[in-house]
């Protein structure tokens, strides 16, 4: 199979699980490993058995999450990972602002979503690190990749625009046609002059998909629209790092064949 000719358009990673990105123009993959800084931190929703000394995969719903406290797309957040200073903004001014390194600064963080979203709460809300732990949707390590032709097949699909946000992933890829990305599987992509990366998973939608990344309101019901029209709700591929490198916007990604 011939793979055409394509380029990442947009890259971006989520800081702490669950807020909202920040998108480098560049960035470095080291093998084995996520978008440096993806997932870094998560907030927990009621007592979980999360062992910092320890760190393991928990299921999202273990977490503050999108899909099902769509509140925390009215938020806009900045981390800085020089010194792991969060700093969240809620209509239009800063609301909250900490060192997440440190116990003060985790407080405060904790405190600000104690007022913010009382009723979605399921015990204290705790900020959550592990050395070297990511707080995927999955166990391991990975990146995520959207095909941003697949996109547009769901905006037509519905009828009504869909930001590609809505997806959350790492990657946005231009050239693919719509759902090429799944005969990607098991195939070794290149990005820049010395990453690679192995295709190793559909990604499976949930409801996080539905809510406006700008508004939060859930506007729309993708997940159902592709099991109606697909028998299942896959939009987007895992691909783990084999092969470290820089890649950056405009970058192309090629398919070994």
């Amino acid at each position: 199979m011939t793979f055409e000719p394509s380029a990442v358009r947009a890259i971006y990673r989520y800081p702490v699980k669950g807020l909202s990105p920040q998108s480098p123009e560049r960035t470095r993959l080291a093998v084995g490993q996520t978008l440096p800084a993806d997932r870094l931190y998560a907030i927990e929703n009621g007592p979980c058995g999360f062992d910092p000394a320890a760190p393991a995969y928990f299921p999202k719903q273990r977490f503050l999450m999108l899909m099902r406290n769509e509140r925390l797309a009215a938020l806009r957040t900045y981390f800085d990972e020089a010194d792991h200073t969060l700093s969240v903004f809620w209509e239009g001014r800063e609301a909250a602002r900490g060192d997440l390194r440190t116990k003060e600064g985790r407080l405060t963080i904790e405190a600000f979503c104690r007022r913010f979203m009382p009723k979605d709460l399921k015990g204290p809300p705790k900020v959550l690190f592990g050395a070297g732990h990511s707080f995927s949707d999955v166990a391991r390590k990975v990146v995520s990749i959207i095909n941003l032709a697949s996109v547009a097949a769901v905006e037509n699909m519905i009828g009504a625009p869909v930001d590609p946000l809505r997806f959350r992933a790492n990657l946005y890829v231009a050239g693919w046609p719509p759902w090429r990305e799944f005969d990607l599987l098991n195939r070794d992509l290149r990005i820049g002059t010395s990453a690679r990366l192995k295709v190793v998973k559909r990604i499976q939608r949930c409801a996080a998909t539905n809510v406006d990344p700008d508004t939060g309101i859930r506007d729309l019901a993708i997940p159902r629209a592709l099991m109606d029209n697909f028998n299942h709700t896959d939009c987007g591929v895992y691909a783990d790092v084999t092969a470290g490198g820089d890649i950056g916007i405009g970058d192309a990604v090629s398919v070994d064949e």
